[in-house]
Order: C-alpha cells, then sequence, then structure tokens
C-alpha cells in the first residue's frame, strides 16, 4: 500500500487510540504526526502519549490548552492558533479530527478542536488533499460511543487490531478494565470524509455548527 503523510489532530492524549487506533495500527507504512492539543504538561499523561508514539512509530507533540473539569469554552482564535504552532508546516495527504459535533455527549475540546481543523482547512492556513472527522454516537449518553454504519467508511477492525488498541488504552494509558476508556474502545472505527474545504464548513453549517 502506497505509504501516505498524515496527521491526527485531537484534544487529548489517548483519543488517538480510542477513536482511531486501529486505523493507525493496521497502517504502519504510512508517516504519522499526532497532536495532543491538552496535556502537554501532564505529569501522568504526557509520559504515556510519547510511549504510545513510540510504540505506534509515529512523531507528535502535545500543547497545553485548558482542560479543567469545568470545560469553559475556549477562544477559537486559541485554539486555531495552538493547531498552527504545533503542526508541521507542510503539505499532508490525509488529516484526521474530531467530529465538530463531538464523539459523545459532550465534550467542548472535541467540538473545538474539530471546528478549528476545519476553518484551518477552509482559510488555507493548513493544507491536506482530504479530511476525515471521526464518525460516532452515544445516542445521547444512553451507550457507550458506537461508530456509525451511515459513515461513508466504516471499518470493523480485526480480533488481532482491537487487541492491540486495547492493551494501548489499559497497558499503555493505564485506564482500568471496567473505566469507560476500557468500556468504550470501539472495535469498529468510522469517518466522515472530505475531499475539498468547502464541503466541510458546509458540514460546519448543516449541523448548525459553523464558527
Amino acid at each position: 500500500m502506497k505509504s501516505k503523510t498524515v496527521a491526527i489532530i485531537v484534544a487529548h492524549p489517548d483519543d488517538e487510540i480510542l477513536w482511531a487506533g486501529g486505523t493507525v495500527i493496521d497502517h504502519p507504512s504510512w508517516n504519522w504526526f499526532i497532536l495532543s492539543l491538552c496535556r502537554g504538561s501532564d505529569p501522568d499523561r504526557a509520559p504515556k502519549f510519547y510511549q504510545v508514539l513510540e510504540i505506534l512509530g509515529a512523531e507528535g507533540t502535545m500543547g497545553g490548552l485548558d482542560d479543567a473539569p469545568e470545560q469553559e469554552p475556549l477562544d477559537e482564535k486559541e485554539v486555531e492558533q495552538t493547531i498552527l504552532d504545533l503542526l508541521p508546516s507542510k503539505h499532508f495527504d490525509l488529516i484526521i479530527t474530531h467530529d465538530p459535533s463531538g464523539e459523545y455527549t459532550r465534550h467542548l475540546r472535541h467540538e473545538e478542536t474539530g471546528k478549528a481543523v476545519i476553518n484551518l482547512w477552509h482559510t488555507g492556513k493548513i493544507s491536506t488533499d482530504e479530511l476525515w472527522t471521526f464518525a460516532y454516537s452515544d445516542g445521547n449518553r444512553k451507550y457507550f460511543p458506537m461508530a456509525l454504519e451511515n459513515a461513508p467508511l466504516y471499518n470493523k477492525l480485526t480480533k488481532q487490531t482491537w487487541l492491540k488498541k486495547h492493551k494501548l488504552i489499559t497497558e499503555k494509558y493505564g485506564f482500568e478494565k471496567n473505566s469507560w476508556e476500557a468500556q468504550t474502545t470501539p472495535k469498529t472505527e468510522a469517518y466522515w470524509i472530505f475531499t475539498d474545504p468547502d464541503s466541510a464548513k458546509k458540514w460546519l453549517s448543516k449541523n448548525g455548527l459553523a464558527l
């Protein structure tokens, strides 16, 4: 399979595994750069993030956006500038990020990250051939987040891939096996796919999420 240069832009260390870990594991020849916008100074989570990158054979870095429990909204320009400061200034074949509606009900940082990436692409400040956003829902907290079957890309992971993914969550990130994260770890990954920034921007507007 042809190698690709791919960036994953997420809010937190572990989001890259929860929502896209199988995709990364199944494409070891792709050149991965993983950016977590929060927890860069967290003495527990930051070292674990870099250990996971090493296991995946990926490069990456972390930012220090506020991630306090109160989840006060962040200024959109602060989120965008953090991405620009930390993301390598080059063209990517593919960028993967949160959907602006989030993966579960509800996490502002996920939503803000997805919106910021779409707006940066639309204004030409980041460059990519394609943008994929995670396609999951928890039915308004009725169940653990599940991949959406109507998404353009719906990929059931092999048992071997899922076990590797689950081990990264439990053994490397250290979440207990009965934790929300461990129980959530999806066995199927899904993505909305955008091949031009205008269609991604319309997606924001369609869902009432345009900035």
